[in-house]
This record gives structure tokens, C-alpha cells and sequence, in this order.
């Protein structure tokens, strides 16, 4: 069978979807699960892009086990020099370089004739050999580019020493068999001296459907993200594209993926809980409705048999058949382990005694636990970990008259701080509260609840979008809790760690919080 490479470019294009930004340790972590979800190739940044982005990409290079480490890199010496040294450490690395193809970019973009494109292409492609053997090329807008120039460009990267070129229908323009046309004659042309690949958007809708086109005219990579996150309307959803593989083998009965499904829904929901995008209800495969069956005539058929409305099963992608309660407030240590295992997660004693901590503390709230409920609680470890400020206690008070007002307990380091304040409304004086005891101000851009689980005892999952710095971007903030206004705290002081930690100002945060001491 052949294999057909699975390109997760979710920490790359993926991240450049409005609100998907991500700190260093967020992406780390995402590697890390895409490493173990299988994905051939983790495309890690764009490293001239920004020194963030460089870091990220090397720290990346040097915990991935399994995967080829990507950088992107626009045709220039600096962009590739750049993307060389950030993948240098990584067991396998690749660089993918780029340029325009269509005659509109070329003309309004480049303002290059095609000459010139093809003699910047093979330069690159010449320059990133010198750093890697895997040199990935990109013809961006082929999809509205002319068949002519298109071979005539390949051909010439191809002798230079690209091993992998990629097709991709840069703003999702092309219907699918236009696409599997474009793709079959690439292919033909390029007769095995090369791997063809695709990287489809979504604009229309079709960025799958391309895809899908694109394997069964003889592309052997994917080029793909998670949720199917990315800029505009984002990209082939890697779910999706391994999901239909696997399900429907009498038409792929001669391709597969190396992808572990059983990893998806976990991968799914780390994605959601670092960027705060919540794929909608009806997302396929990975939606909160993508296994519900409300009709009648729906739920007496799979109660019959699974087979007559499931065309694939809930365990294909790691959700448990009956995900509902299997732990309680008199659940052990143990079988605490246990559960994480069986969903796949594998911790340190330190992270397992501190996912257990809040385990026992959610359940003495909560009647009934969920698996769901265990995911979010582990997901908001993992993110919530640089705890410079914490918090210890909240009290509110508010009626229909009157102000709202809210008395916080703040730690740092070995120091707890109280301080109250009042606002228009209960989240206002929550935020204010904590303003006053760090020090930092912050504007609220966005903020969002969702409930992790079904009923009033479900967990809030409180996301919020704040500035600390008028000319630094907007952090997301993550907070988890029973209760909606403790997990708006908790939000609130995440944004403010993020933005701490990644503009190295713990020092003069320690020195704020002692002066107010």
C-alpha cells in the first residue's frame, strides 16, 4: 500500500488564524501530540518570521521524537538560513521554501517576470539543500496558475534537489475536478522523481474535497491542520482527511495513513483548549453532535444495530462508547491512573498528583464526572502550569441597584495579597480586583464561556482575550472551574502569566508585587 504523508501544518498556518496564537510551551505541547498522533510532518513556524518563532521551532526540533521538523521560508537566503538553524537539532528536518506561480501574484505581488521566479525557486531550493536533505518547494496560488509554467518551475526545482512539491490552492478557488485534473497531469509529469503534494483551502468549502481529489489522482501528502483551523476559512481538517481513508477503504483500498485515529478527539481537544476556538456542534468527526442522534427514527435505528446511521465508530478517533461517569468522589488514587491511561494520557507523579487534586475537588462539587470533564481538567494543567500569580480565594457581592464588588486572594511566589475592589458588574470588579493586586491593567477584548459537560453542575470554560501592553498583541487566557466567576479569574490571571512569560518580565513583576507589599 502506499503511504500518504500526513503535513500538519497547524502550529504554521493553522496559528495564523485570527485568535490562534500561541506561546511557546503551547506549541510545544502541540508538537508533542502531534508526534504522537502520527502526522509525518509537523510544519513548527515560519522562523524569520519573528524570534518567537525561531524558538519555537528549534525547542520543537529537540523534543520531537518521531515526526520531520518543519520550517517555512519565503525564497530568500535569510528566510532559509534562518529555517536551517531552527530545525537543526531534530532527528529528521525538512525546509519548505515558496513563491508565487499565478500570473496575478507575480505581476502585483512579486512584480516579477517569470524568468525571475524560476531563477529565485531553484536558487532557494539550492540554498536550503546545503542545510537539509528534505527540501519541501511550494508554487503558492497553483491553483490559478498556468499548466505551462507550472512544469517548467517544477522541473527546475526538481533538478535543483526539492523532493517534495507542493500544490496548493492557496485561496481555495479550484472545484474538485478541476483539482484532481491539475493534480493527475502533475503527477504524470513529474513521473516519481518527486512527491506531489497538496495544502487546499477552505474558502468555498471544498478544502477537503480537493484533498481527498488530489490522493486519488496520485498526491501521496496532505498538507493539513487540526479542527481545520488557518487563515480566512482555514484548512484541510487533518480529521477529516484520515477519518475518510480509514472509513471509506473500498475506494482508498490502496493508500493509508500512518495516523494513530485513536489520538484525534484528545488532539481535537488540546487544539480548543490552547486557542479557545471551539469547533462548531456539527463539525464532522470531532463536532459535540458528530456521535448525538436526536431523531427518533435515528436513535431506534443504532439501537438496533450501530451500522444503520454510524458509517464510523466513536472509538475510532478515542472517545469512549460510554464516556459518561465511571468516577466519583469516592474514586481512588489508583483509579484516577487508570482512567487517565485508558484515555490515553500519560503523566509525571507531579502532574498526576496535581490532576488528581482537582479531580477530587471537582468531584466533591459534582454529582456526575465525565470523561469530557477529566480531559478539560488535564488540557488546563497543561496550559494553566506557569502559575506566577494564583489564585487562592474569591468573594463576590452584588445586587440589582447597586455596584458590584469583588475581594480577592492573590499568591506570589511565597506572599498571598488581599485587596477588593468594586466595578459595573461582577466580571468588571473580578478583573479590577486583580488589576489592583498585580500591578497590570488589562482591556478586555473578548470573553467567552463554554460548558465543558451537560447540566448547572458542568464545568465553565471561561476564555478571555486581554492587552496588557497597547503595543504588544492581545494573550489569551484559559480558566476552568465549577464556578463561572472562579474560572473568569482564573482566565484572566493565565493572560497575565502568558504575557509575563513571554515578555521575560518576571523580574519586574516581583519587584511590583514586593513594592506593593
Amino acid at each position: 500500500m502506499n503511504t500518504i504523508k500526513i503535513f500538519d501544518t497547524t502550529l504554521r498556518d493553522g496559528e495564523q488564524s485570527p485568535g490562534c496564537s500561541m506561546t511557546i510551551d503551547e506549541k510545544i505541547k502541540v508538537a508533542t501530540q502531534l508526534d504522537k498522533l502520527g502526522v509525518d510532518i509537523i510544519e513548527a513556524g515560519f522562523a524569520a518570521a519573528s524570534p518567537g518563532d525561531f524558538e519555537a521551532i528549534s525547542k520543537i526540533s529537540e523534543v520531537v521524537k518521531n515526526s520531520y521538523v518543519c520550517s517555512l521560508a519565503r525564497a530568500l537566503d535569510n528566510d532559509i538560513r534562518k529555517a536551517g538553524e531552527a530545525v537543526s537539532k531534530a532527528n529528521h528536518k525538512r525546509i519548505h521554501t515558496f513563491i508565487a506561480t499565478s500570473p496575478i501574484h507575480m505581476e502585483y505581488k512579486l512584480k516579477m517576470t517569470p524568468d525571475e521566479v524560476i531563477r529565485r525557486a531553484v536558487k532557494a531550493v539550492e540554498y536550503a539543500k546545503t542545510f537539509v536533505e528534505d527540501v519541501e518547494f511550494s508554487c503558492e496560488d497553483a491553483g490559478r496558475s498556468e499548466m505551462s509554467f507550472l512544469k517548467e518551475i517544477i522541473a527546475a526545482v526538481i533538478e535543483a534537489g526539492a523532493t517534495t512539491i507542493n500544490i496548493p490552492d492557496t485561496v481555495g478557488y479550484t472545484m474538485p475536478w478541476e483539482f484532481g485534473a491539475q493534480i493527475k497531469e502533475l503527477v504524470e509529469f513529474v513521473n516519481n522523481k518527486a512527491i506531489i503534494s497538496v495544502h487546499c483551502h477552505n474558502d468555498l468549502g471544498l478544502a477537503t474535497a480537493n484533498s481527498i481529489q488530489a490522493v486519488k489522482n496520485g498526491a501521496r501528502q496532505v498538507e493539513c491542520t487540526i479542527n481545520g483551523i488557518g487563515e480566512r476559512a482555514g484548512n484541510a481538517a487533518l480529521e477529516e482527511v484520515a477519518m475518510i481513508m480509514k472509513t471509506r477503504k473500498d475506494i482508498f483500498s490502496d493508500v493509508k495513513t500512518n495516523i494513530n485515529t485513536k489520538e484525534i478527539y484528545k488532539t481535537s481537544r488540546l487544539i480548543t483548549s490552547i486557542t479557545g476556538i471551539e469547533p462548531q456542534p456539527n463539525k464532522a468527526i470531532v463536532g459535540k453532535n458528530a456521535f448525538a442522534h436526536e431523531s427518533g427514527i435515528h436513535q431506534d435505528g443504532v439501537l438496533k444495530h450501530r451500522d444503520t446511521y454510524e458509517i464510523m465508530s466513536a472509538e475510532d478517533i478515542g472517545l469512549e462508547k460510554n464516556n459518561s461517569i465511571v468516577l466519583g468522589k469516592h474514586s481512588g488514587r489508583h483509579a484516577f491512573s487508570d482512567k487517565l491511561k485508558e484515555l490515553g494520557y500519560e503523566l509525571s507523579e507531579i502532574e498526576l498528583n496535581k490532576a488528581f487534586d482537582r479531580f477530587k475537588l471537582l468531584a466533591d462539587k459534582k454529582k456526575d464526572i465525565f470523561d469530557e470533564d477529566i480531559i478539560a481538567i488535564i488540557n488546563d494543567e497543561m496550559i494553566n502550569h506557569n502559575k506566577m500569580y494564583e489564585l487562592i480565594s474569591l468573594q463576590l457581592a452584588d445586587c440589582s441597584n447597586g455596584l458590584a464588588s469583588a475581594a480577592a486572594s492573590v499568591k506570589f511566589e511565597d506572599k498571598v495579597l488581599t485587596d477588593a475592589a468594586i466595578g459595573e458588574g461582577t466580571i468588571d470588579a473580578v478583573f479590577k480586583v486583580i488589576d489592583r493586586i498585580t500591578g497590570y491593567s488589562g482591556e478586555l477584548i473578548s470573553y467567552k464561556v463554554d460548558s465543558v459537560t451537560e447540566g448547572k453542575d458542568a464545568l465553565a470554560k471561561v476564555t478571555v482575550k486581554v492587552i496588557f501592553d497597547e503595543s504588544k498583541p492581545a494573550i489569551l487566557g484559559h480558566g476552568l472551574n465549577i464556578d463561572t466567576m472562579t474560572a473568569s479569574a482564573r482566565a484572566y490571571l493565565n493572560a497575565l502569566n502568558s504575557f509575563l512569560v513571554s515578555k521575560d518580565l518576571l523580574t519586574s513583576c516581583k519587584v511590583s508585587y514586593k513594592d506593593k507589599i
